[in-house]
């Protein structure tokens, strides 16, 4: 198992606001049935790598098809092979070493 961080942004729209392709972002993420975390920086999957890579394929093509010409995309693979990781893994660590 493996977590991508993924942002998706697409240059040249509209106005300021880019939250309209964040939400497809997040509807293609449901639709994949994916374990995701919606950040204020993007979004963090859970899954096996080669998924991850398909999926991310979707996502950065994901404004294109919405007429956008632009697209920046940011992606971070942690692909630990020791042992399963999980989203909130990480979290709880630092949690449980802050008490």
């Amino acid at each position: 198992m493996a977590l991508l961080e993924i942002s998706v942004v697409p240059v040249g729209t509209r106005n300021a606001s880019i939250g309209d392709y964040i939400a497809e972002v997040t509807r293609l993420c449901r639709k994949a049935g994916v374990k995701h975390r919606l950040t204020d920086m993007g979004t963090i999957v859970e899954g096996q790598p080669a998924r991850l890579f398909s999926l991310a394929k979707r996502l950065h093509e994901s404004p294109f098809k919405q007429g956008i010409r632009r697209v920046i995309t940011t992606i971070t693979i942690d692909d630990r092979r020791d042992k399963r990781v999980k989203l909130n893994d990480k979290v709880r660590s630092v949690m449980a070493r802050l008490k």
